[in-house]
């Protein structure tokens, strides 16, 4: 065997172990765990499980949960387009800041993130003279900490880098010289944005509005200190927290039955992005 033979059959079986290795990764990391979850929510039978799915303490947190990721993602994919361009195409005094900003929620712990709203909003925070004083003028009783709005605002803090952090590398790898060269044609901004732009960017605020999804239905930590009320307040992931911690054969079970329904929304998820990957594929090509 020469040493063109030996480097070949070498290639073969290094080849065949890396494939080995992260199928059987993936198998005992992800799937097998996905896998138990849907057969603990079985483990009563499936009059139990619909039973479980549908009380009205489920059907509150799904609510919040579906109300927060819809504004959170609505937000941050504003917030996300606007700052990956400011970033990519201007030069300004501070831009660095304004990068390192962006990754701050990568950085601090969520449950750290539910403390300080609570140290701003709460009754001892900064801004509740401001709140509590326009409920007295107003008659109204608006509350941020321990209501839909604390809850709403923590989503959007720990998912706030998705988009932007998936577009910035698309608009710098596109660079600035069609974008100058359509200004100096004559064609207004919002033209460039939507003929040049917008085509660089596209995959990337798919991918980001992907995980900023994932991310805003799988918040516990930040929303776990400003929510207190089940059945008002209580996102899923809380809610199963609640089931769980209960103790009870049948409310583990419940749990089980509750994650179930996060793991359906993430297979959901990747079914509709690879539906749109393959839309924009198939246009390309034509």
């Amino acid at each position: 065997m020469n040493e063109k033979e030996k480097l070949e059959k070498l290639g073969k079986i290094t080849k065949i172990c890396c494939i080995t290795i992260t199928f059987l990764f993936i198998l005992c990391m992800l799937v097998v765990p996905l896998l138990s979850v849907i057969v603990n929510s079985l483990k009563e039978g499936l009059s139990f499980y619909l039973k479980s799915i549908t009380t009205e303490y489920v059907k509150s947190a799904l609510f919040v949960t579906l109300l927060a990721t819809v504004i959170a993602v609505i937000v941050n994919t504003f917030f996300g387009i606007c700052a990956a361009w400011l970033l990519t195409k201007f030069s300004f005094k501070g831009k660095q800041i304004l990068a390192t900003l962006i990754d701050i929620p990568f950085s601090i712990s969520p449950v750290i993130v539910g403390l300080a709203y609570l140290m701003t909003f709460g009754r001892l925070g900064w801004f509740y003279p401001a709140i509590r004083a326009f409920n007295q003028f107003f008659g109204t009783n608006i509350r941020i900490t321990f209501a839909i709005p604390g809850v709403v605002l923590a989503t959007i803090f720990v998912t706030f880098p998705f988009v932007s952090r998936e577009i910035i590398p698309a608009l710098n790898a596109q660079g600035k010289d069609e974008e100058e060269a359509a200004a100096l044609m004559g064609a207004s901004g919002f033209t460039i944005f939507r003929k040049i732009t917008f085509p660089q960017m596209k995959w990337g605020l798919l991918y980001g509005v992907i995980l900023c999804t994932a991310r805003a239905l799988g918040e516990f930590g930040a929303v776990n200190a400003l929510s207190k009320t089940r059945g008002e307040t209580f996102t899923l992931p809380l809610e199963i927290d609640a089931l769980y911690m209960s103790g009870t054969e049948s409310s583990i079970t419940s749990a089980f039955a509750v994650s179930s329904i996060l793991v359906i929304m993430a297979v959901i998820i990747l079914f509709v992005r690879n539906f749109f990957e393959n839309k924009f594929q198939v246009k390309e090509e034509k």
